[in-house]
């Protein structure tokens, strides 16, 4: 069965295989989050993108050895099981730089714009993006045999960017999301968002003057 991306909590987690990554998606928590394992297939490294809730569902869904948990932004739906995922795997943590005083379980990596995250042999482009909270991340797979993949927590869904708290912080999410996301990326690029279903580039960008005229 082809990946769809829909998935709900207590339901089965959907899986894309790739050529080079496998991504696991799950739907955890009482507000509904995307928690996203990527596990590569040379070498069977495992990271785990936002350990929201329900760890043992996380635990389940990892399976084996787990290398690090990244978490996206600050907000405590995104990490209210790191600290007992991290406790029984000994996983890693990473998390955007000016996010990190915010998470209870201290970061290991410290991220800025245009870092990489290791899974095996392949690697995830970190993109900083400000507005939705200070320090929120992307991370990008340029897939060398397909198109890109973007997680983009809750920086992007769809119909539109994650909520901020001002209209000076809607406008530099924004900016961030024109420049470095539907700038240099393809319509083609499928977009792993921190709630809900999946989408693209492609369906998203007509809407970008539209967001902008909606304003905050």
């Amino acid at each position: 069965m082809s990946y769809h991306g829909a998935v709900k909590v207590g339901g089965t987690p959907d899986v894309r295989e790739l050529p080079h990554l496998v991504i696991t998606k799950v739907a955890v928590g009482p507000m509904d989050n995307n928690a996203y394992l990527l596990r590569c297939r040379a070498t069977d490294v495992q990271v785990l993108i936002d350990a929201a809730a329900d760890a043992p569902v996380l635990l389940e869904t990892v399976g084996h050895s787990l290398a690090t948990v990244v978490t996206t932004h600050r907000h405590r739906d995104h990490w209210d099981a790191l600290a007992d995922v991290v406790r029984a795997t000994g996983a890693r943590t990473a998390t955007g730089r000016l996010d990190a005083e915010g998470i209870a379980v201290p970061a290991d990596l410290l991220l800025d714009d245009g870092d990489t995250v290791r899974v095996g042999d392949v690697s995830l482009t970190v993109r900083h993006l400000v507005g939705h909270t200070p320090g929120a991340i992307v991370l990008l797979y340029d897939d060398p045999q397909g198109h890109p993949h973007l997680f983009t927590g809750d920086c992007l869904f769809p119909g539109g960017p994650g909520r901020t708290t001002s209209p000076a912080d809607f406008a530099s999410l924004m900016n961030g999301l024109e420049e470095k996301v539907f700038g240099p990326l393809p319509d083609e690029t499928w977009v792993y968002p921190g709630h809900g279903n999946d989408t693209t580039l492609g369906a998203e960008r007509p809407h970008l003057a539209e967001w902008r005229s909606r304003g905050w």
